[in-house]
């Protein structure tokens, strides 16, 4: 990704071709910090070399584990069975889970850690996290404003919690589990609904006793205190968050088929796909497999005809981040296109609801505005606008995409970001046929 001001997109010719999807995010963090946590040797294949994931194998280090890049995607984490006092400030970046997971790791050992981020992270809540983390006994000293980076924490002698969360997220889980390794007695997290797993499933690979007991639509977690980790091996697949991307591409611009390879199919993250499927999209998934403990498979899309529906609110658990390109689709579709139930994006990088909003308006679509979500009503999409990102990379992308298939191009303003979790996405789509030019 260059470091230009702004990117255009162009209406295209039909995209044509095969691409393999970057490293999954999710597992590409837990990956780091499970392997600075554990005793011995972590071998990571397919790692996500994004800024977010450098900024954690850079907290890694500096905690005390041994972070080596041996080739492209193949890093090896040699950790010292726990967490050791860093030498300065933890610098996340724009890395919101990884700040999260952090905390509620180093929380748990008898260390004192200040963390901080860059401007867009400094501006995401944090007490989701460090409330519950403080219930255990850690504590924090907030050194500007109360809720925000930069914070302070100080962790050790903590005991286990029962939580039980109003709204599933795979962060609060995570944090809590990952400080409940080093806590007094037996950590409990009860989910509303399901959230992602990733955490539950890699602490058993590195060698913890994890039990999922299943409760209503949800379930409870639930992890003993006083066990060690032990280095192994990570096959991290394809990211489904970024093989939206190209997939939604293939989806709106006439003539399309594009396949991306080896995307995780973990049935917590795919409610995007369930939902173009519902659409009416024309999704195939071939190979599948199992890579990393997780089901991997090869995604084929192919332009539709999409419909308008009513996503479950159910739903939302499984496809937080995937709202905004769902919302770009369904600006193609006919009729509306209902998204509720989601508030939580306008605490992500940025107001998510808004910007996505603010943009579709920009390029001629009509989009309702609710609290806690928008209706998209679909139907030609003139484009022709300059958007607004607010250096969030899901917008940037989001809009990009939509500029391909709309009557005349769309452009983002600081697109930079697109970095922190698609390296590579701008060559990528011009791979397959996408008219993307940038100026600085």
């Amino acid at each position: 990704m260059t470091s230009a001001s702004l990117l255009t997109a162009r209406p295209a010719a039909a995209l044509k071709g095969s691409v393999r999807a970057p490293g999954d995010k999710s597992i590409s963090h837990r990956s780091m910090i499970l392997g600075a946590m554990a005793s011995g040797v972590t071998e990571i294949e397919g790692l996500l070399e994004g800024d977010d994931i450098l900024a954690t194998a850079r907290a890694a280090e500096a905690f005390g584990a041994t972070v080596e890049r041996l080739g492209d995607g193949k890093w090896r984490v040699t950790g010292r069975g726990g967490l050791q006092t860093p030498p300065g400030v933890i610098d996340c970046g724009n890395a919101g889970t990884g700040v999260r997971l952090l905390m509620g790791a180093a929380a748990g050992y008898p260390i004192t850690t200040t963390f901080d981020g860059d401007a867009s992270l400094r501006k995401r809540p944090m007490k989701r996290v460090t409330g519950p983390l403080a219930s255990m006994g850690a504590r924090f000293a907030w050194n500007a404003a109360e809720d925000r980076l930069p914070v302070t924490v100080t962790g050790g002698a903590l005991t286990a919690i029962d939580f039980v969360q109003s709204v599933a997220s795979a962060q609060v889980k995570s944090a809590i589990l990952l400080a409940g390794l080093n806590a007094m007695g037996v950590t409990s997290v009860t989910e509303p609904e399901k959230s992602r797993d990733h955490t539950e499933r890699m602490l058993r690979a590195f060698g913890a006793a994890v039990d999922v007991e299943e409760d209503g639509e949800g379930w409870i977690v639930r992890l003993a205190g006083g066990q060690a980790l032990t280095g192994t091996t990570v096959a991290v697949p394809g990211d489904p968050s970024s093989a939206a991307f190209p997939l939604a591409a293939g989806l709106i611009v006439p003539g399309s088929v594009v396949t991306v390879e080896g995307v995780m199919l973990n049935t917590l993250r795919t409610g995007l796909f369930d939902t173009w499927i519902e659409m009416g999209a024309d999704l195939t998934i071939t190979n599948r497999r199992v890579s990393g403990g997780e089901d991997v498979g090869d995604i084929t899309a192919r332009h539709s005809a999409l419909k308008g529906v009513v996503v479950p609110e159910a739903r939302a658990a499984s496809m937080i981040d995937e709202y905004p390109i769902l919302a770009a689709t369904a600006a193609f579709a006919e009729g509306r296109t209902v998204m509720r139930g989601v508030g939580e994006m306008r605490v992500k990088e940025s107001d998510r609801i808004a910007l996505m909003v603010n943009g579709l308006r920009a390029c001629g679509v009509a989009v309702e505005e609710e609290a806690e979500g928008f209706i998209v009503t679909g139907g030609p999409v003139p484009g022709g606008a300059t958007v607004a990102t607010a250096h969030d990379h899901r917008i940037a992308m989001s809009h990009l995409v939509l500029g391909l298939a709309a009557q005349a191009p769309v452009s983002v303003l600081d697109p930079e970001m697109i970095a922190t979790s698609f390296p590579g996405f701008v060559e990528m789509m011009r791979g397959l046929g996408a008219d993307v030019t940038e100026a600085g």
